[in-house]
């Protein structure tokens, strides 16, 4: 006895059917790594910078960190936190703590410092990256800076408030006197961008010191990379005289 084959149509059904079991099975996991990737990590990165914020502030409260003289701006390893980033035009209530480096490992934890670049108040370039979506989304609305929006560092003794390039009274990101674009859509390659003085050669003498801020371009892609640019306004602010925040904080 033989056994009874599928009919034709019977066969191209199954198939069909299995294809389209593979394709809502593919759906539902693509789906779900999206839910992970802008929900998930953006709640754990969140709970991180809590924990984050927590030590840096018992670490600035110890006495030797208050002591008369004691430095500033310490050499930082990688993985350190060591200074607070706030930007009012991204909210009142932004702030993220930032690491010293620029692997995954730091940039999941919030933003990350380019090791070798500026410290904060320094000649020079303070070059930090960020994730644009998910790990916290530090950068997520970065498109939104305008020419003069204060970006303020602070430190354990220190704010220091840096301005975004450009032409205020136009609103021209393109239009700084420098020479130096408040924003810039860069090739991941151009690494230019975060030299001393952004756009020149590495090994060229800072003009000025300056703060840049590196992400992702456009949201969910890798393909390029979004860059602010903002200068030094002034000189380093002491917390002993403004404990909460210089006026650059309210703005806008």
């Amino acid at each position: 006895m033989h056994s009874e084959q599928p009919a034709p149509g019977e066969r191209w059904r199954s198939v069909v059917r299995g294809i389209g079991e593979l394709l809502i099975t593919g759906g539902l996991v693509l789906l779900l790594f999206v839910v992970y990737e802008l929900y998930v990590t953006d709640y754990l990165t969140g709970r991180t910078q809590d924990q984050l914020t927590e030590e840096l502030r018992e670490e600035w409260s110890q006495p030797e960190a208050q002591a008369p003289g004691a430095p500033g701006l310490r050499e930082v390893e990688i993985g350190d936190a060591f200074g607070v980033l706030r930007i009012p035009r991204l909210g009142d209530d932004y702030a993220r703590v930032i690491l010293e480096g620029t692997t995954e490992t730091q940039l999941a934890k919030g933003p990350g410092h380019y090791r070798g670049t500026a410290m904060p108040g320094e000649q020079g370039n303070v070059a930090l990256a960020g994730h644009r979506v998910g790990k916290g989304s530090p950068f997520l609305e970065l498109d939104a800076m305008r020419p003069g929006d204060p970006i303020v560092v602070e430190t354990v003794d220190s704010w220091f408030v840096y301005r975004v390039l450009g032409d205020p009274a136009t609103g021209d990101l393109a239009a700084d006197p420098s020479g130096i674009p408040g924003r810039q859509i860069v090739a991941p390659t151009d690494i230019d961008v975060i030299s001393p003085t952004p756009n020149q050669a590495a090994s060229a003498a800072p003009s000025g010191a300056y703060l840049t801020l590196t992400t992702c371009h456009p949201r969910f892609s890798a393909r390029q990379r979004m860059i602010i640019h903002a200068r030094l306004d002034g000189g380093p602010l002491p917390k002993a005289d403004l404990p909460d925040g210089p006026p650059a904080l309210h703005e806008g």
